[in-house]
């Protein structure tokens, strides 16, 4: 599967870690996961760079807010299309502001969720 979309899913729960890679690998696309922002940038490349980045916003210390603002901030990494998931409903606004392209409440909906990954996967600027 060569041809296939690369995702990285960054979230500090096992459970959603697992539960998206199985119904993203099922659909095909190529899924990396960690569980900390700040490991997912440091590992980012321009060899292996992803189609998407799908990271919850409040993870362990972190904010994914900043680490999507990191992303945005690198010529290399700019483009990447972030999504960035949430329990805080309220905050898809600021979310958008640090410069991610789209707000997944949770709950989700894994269709949902592959829904929008296989969206942003194909929309290249």
């Amino acid at each position: 599967m060569s041809n296939s979309k690369k995702i990285i899913v960054v979230d500090d729960s096992p459970a959603i870690l697992d539960s998206v890679k199985l119904m993203l690998d099922m659909e095909g696309f190529d899924v990396t996961n960690y569980e900390r922002g700040s490991e997912m940038f440091n590992s980012l490349t321009i060899s292996s760079k992803p189609d998407v980045i799908l990271m919850d916003m409040w993870l362990s210390g972190e904010d994914g807010r900043d680490i999507c603002k990191m992303i945005k901030a690198h010529q290399d990494f700019k483009n990447i299309p972030v999504v960035i998931m949430s329990a805080s409903r309220g905050l898809g606004d600021s979310a958008l502001e640090s410069g991610a392209v789209d707000f997944i409440p949770k709950p989700f909906d894994l269709g949902e969720i592959v829904e929008k990954i296989r969206y942003y996967s194909n929309a290249k600027e």
